[in-house]
């Protein structure tokens, strides 16, 4: 039988108090006003908190923070856009998006830690393109999907509606990058290898 040593127990509150406050920060950035988008979809800042998530924590606990805050928003807490809540959310036209933003904090994320270490500006612009494609290639594909389904609508049609999103997300991902950048020139030792 081994001991958990301190330093161990400390990384591991540590990660979970990060992964908690990202969570948070994405369920707030959910619930601000919102303007009511293309089919019922609000333009939010819900994906500036998704990819400062996985800007600042690096992939694994990008993905979790994104994760929890799905979680409760799923068993009831109204976080989800426009103070929604429960299961029922993942069915609308929204249900894409929200099956794409764990993975797109962690692809960032990932990203994000590979530059943690180059300049800032290096950081910035390499981390802004990773989220400008998550935002297209997985956001926007299967925010897509998601549409199409719940609205019964082509695939053409869906992306139709999906494409007003891009530009903004895509501003959302660089103010992300902007951020945290500034998050880790003071606090270097978040991202580690």
């Amino acid at each position: 039988m081994t001991a958990t040593s301190p330093t161990r127990r400390r990384s591991s509150a540590t990660d979970l108090a990060l992964v908690t406050t990202f969570a948070a920060v994405i369920g707030v950035c959910a619930v601000l006003p919102a303007v009511n988008g293309v089919a019922n979809v609000p333009f939010t800042l819900q994906m500036f908190g998704v990819f400062l998530a996985g800007a600042v924590l690096g992939g694994p606990r990008g993905f979790a923070a994104v994760a929890l805050y799905l979680a409760v928003a799923t068993a009831g807490v109204p976080i989800f856009t426009q103070g929604q809540a429960g299961p029922g959310v993942w069915g609308g036209a929204t249900g894409g998006y929200l099956l794409a933003f764990p993975f797109a904090a962690l692809l960032v994320g990932f990203v994000a830690s590979a530059v943690a270490r180059r300049n800032e500006a290096v950081f910035v612009g390499v981390v802004s393109v990773a989220a400008a494609l998550v935002t297209v290639a997985v956001v926007g594909t299967l925010g897509t999907l998601g549409m199409a389904r719940a609205l019964d609508v082509s695939l053409g049609v869906a992306w139709g509606y999906a494409t007003p999103f891009f530009l903004a997300d895509i501003a959302k991902g660089v103010i992300a990058a902007l951020v945290a950048a500034a998050v880790h020139r003071a606090f270097p030792q978040l991202l580690r290898h």
